[in-house]
């Protein structure tokens, strides 16, 4: 007779194998575990606080605008540093991909403040004019030969960083097309 809970328990794992598949091979898996998470929470517990508790989407995208700008002046700070072992990569790549994460992070929330109908026009203004800032330091990181095997990585946050971009003009046509509601 089959035991109801390891049915139960089954089922849940197969549930599961499903909701979180396994990994596709990629360059994901030649890093270690530590770095692999270190890409799903590139947060602090601390950061993640803030963002939890900002009241206004504009409040949230200047807050992972901030979390970006902070994640390129450390990779500033890594690169002056005399020693360069595998940690030493591995926080660079965690670096890397914190600042995409947050600029997409921004990006997403501010597309999605539309359906809100949430006054989202400082939102917008910061993201536009903070990832003109970030794009030339971005690109400055994929120039510079002691990143070289970061390429994929840079690339990606520079594709970001663009998209952002254009997430924010997006988002400012269709402000700017529909009238602000006004509260009674």
């Amino acid at each position: 007779m089959i035991h109801p809970i390891s049915v139960a328990k089954t089922a849940a794992a197969v549930c599961l194998a499903l909701l979180f598949p396994a990994p596709r091979p990629g360059r994901l898996h030649s890093l270690p575990a530590a770095a692999q998470q270190q890409k799903k929470d590139y947060l602090s517990p601390l950061e993640a606080d803030q963002i939890r508790d900002a009241i206004t989407i504009s409040d949230r995208v200047k807050l992972f605008l901030d979390f970006a700008a902070d994640r390129l002046r450390k990779i500033d700070y890594e690169l002056q540093q005399k020693e360069r072992n595998r940690q030493w990569s591995e926080r660079v790549w965690g670096l890397i991909n914190a600042y995409a994460g947050c600029v997409d992070d921004a990006a997403d929330i501010l597309e999605a403040g539309l359906e809100k109908q949430e006054n989202l026009g400082p939102g917008t203004k910061d993201l536009e004019k903070r990832t003109k800032e970030f794009l030339p330091k971005i690109r400055a990181l994929r120039e510079n030969p002691e990143l070289a095997k970061f390429k994929t990585d840079i690339d990606d946050a520079i594709q970001a960083t663009l998209d952002a971009t254009a997430t924010a003009q997006k988002v400012s046509k269709e402000l700017s097309a529909a009238p602000e509601r006004r509260r009674p």
